[in-house]
Formats: C-alpha cells, sequence, structure tokens
C-alpha cells in the first residue's frame, strides 16, 4: 500500500497520525527504516531537503534523521530513541518546524525568483532548482546576451522583495497535465506518475510543484540575489534568504 502523502494535501502540516506499517533494523547498526500508512514528513526531492523529526508512540520514540520516497512508499530513517516501536502500533509524527520553516522560505523564494523573471519578459525555460541552505539557486535555458549581469541582480532582487511585501497568500490545485497547462507557464515532461499532480499557486502564478511551501509570501523574509551566471550552458540565479 502507497503511503498517504498528508504533505501534499495540506503544505503547512507538522503533526499527523499514523499507523506504523513495518520497522526494519540495518544489519549491525543502530539505523532502522520505517515505514507508516501515511506521513507529514516531507522525503528529499524536487530540489529540496528531507524534513527530520520525532515518531512518538506509547511504546517508545524514534528519531527521524533522513525521509526518502521510493515506488510509492515513503520511508523513514532513523533510530529508536526510547522503548521499541513495532508493526501494527498507532503513532504521532511530529516534523521539526524551524528545519521545515526554513526549506519552505528557500523553496518558496525560488518560486518568486520565477515570478520576477516572468515580470522582466524574459523568455527563460525554467530548468533546476536547489533549495538547500547551502547556496540555494534555480536555473533557466536561456540566453544572457546584450544583459547587464550586475544591473540584472539589483533588479531582480528588487522585483522579488516587491512581490514579497504584496504577501500573496498560497493555495493548492490538484490538476491533470491538460488543466496544469491552463495553470502554469511551464510544464515539465517529467512529472511523478506515481504521485498527484498538484499546482502551488500564488494569486494567478501557478508551479506545479509537490514540495513544502509558505503560506503567504510574505513569510519568506527578504531574498538576496547573490549572483546571475552562465554555468554549463543554463542561466544560475543564486540567491538567499534573509
Amino acid at each position: 500500500m502507497n503511503t498517504r502523502l498528508l504533505y501534499l494535501e495540506d503544505i503547512q502540516v507538522l503533526t499527523c497520525e499514523a499507523v506504523v506499517q513495518e520497522v526494519t533494523v540495518e544489519n549491525d547498526t543502530d539505523r532502522s527504516m520505517m515505514i507508516l500508512n501515511q506521513t507529514g514528513f516531507y522525503p528529499q526531492g524536487g530540489g529540496q531537503p528531507y524534513d527530520q523529526g520525532k515518531i512518538i508512540g506509547v511504546s517508545g520514540i524514534y528519531d527521524v534523521t533522513e525521509v526518502r520516497y521510493f515506488d510509492g512508499i515513503v520511508r523513514h530513517y532513523g533510530a529508536m530513541k526510547e522503548g521499541n516501536i513495532k508493526s501494527g502500533d498507532r503513532v504521532t509524527c511530529h516534523v521539526d518546524a524551524e528545519r521545515r520553516k526554513l526549506h519552505s522560505r528557500l523553496h518558496s523564494a525560488g518560486h518568486v525568483i520565477d515570478m520576477a523573471v516572468v515580470q522582466l519578459a524574459f523568455v527563460w525555460k525554467p530548468g533546476k532548482g536547489y533549495h538547500f541552505p547551502a547556496g540555494p539557486y534555480v536555473e533557466y535555458e536561456g540566453s544572457l546576451e546584450g544583459i547587464d549581469k550586475e544591473a540584472l541582480v539589483r533588479e531582480l532582487e528588487q522585483i522579488c522583495n516587491d512581490i514579497i511585501t504584496r504577501g500573496i497568500a498560497m493555495y493548492i490545485v490538484f490538476a491533470d497535465r491538460a488543466q496544469m497547462h491552463q495553470l502554469c507557464r511551464f510544464v515539465p515532461e517529467n512529472l511523478p506518475l506515481d504521485k498527484p499532480s498538484r499546482v502551488v499557486m500564488y494569486g494567478d502564478f501557478g508551479v506545479p510543484c509537490g514540495g513544502t511551501h509558505v503560506a503567504h509570501l510574505a513569510d519568506i523574509g527578504h531574498i538576496t540575489i547573490r549572483k546571475v551566471k552562465l554555468e554549463k550552458g543554463m542561466i544560475r540565479v543564486s540567491y538567499q534568504v534573509d
């Protein structure tokens, strides 16, 4: 049975109830893996790091240090801190709120840069995003020919923070590919087939995305554009949030 992905339904979810489906211990280590029927923990993917936190039951406490997604199943890796949680136990998941908040701010900031690129009328095609705290960036297919990069850095930063001050609220739309093309400027060809197709909307700006995000753009704080450069044929916009 596939894991129900509660973070797809509620981007702000930090706690949830679940039933343990499986617990396995790695050979000759203290590390183990736990599978639940549903989870609020975000597994690493889409350029966003995994959540961490705790899984608590009446018989024990499990520290979650890594979360991964394979073939419809979320695997929570970590170690038993107290007691011994076993298959069939009812538990409560507690996501580390500060870690989630930072990753959500970084992820949403990447999409605000997309919004600024559209506002500047650049015909850049979105590529990879890297929303880790150490050196986040977004990439685009396009050209920098004839563009003053230093002036572009200043203009992008100004537009991004103007967008943030508007405090636009986020909402979710589950949509098929045809609907996505109506809601989004760009729809990737390689959308995962084993997850619900979700669009994150900020006003009328839609992005196909399965990650976690801030509820309002003002929650991002301030975006600093660190650099715009051509990297291996892609335009890379490096940024940070403060």
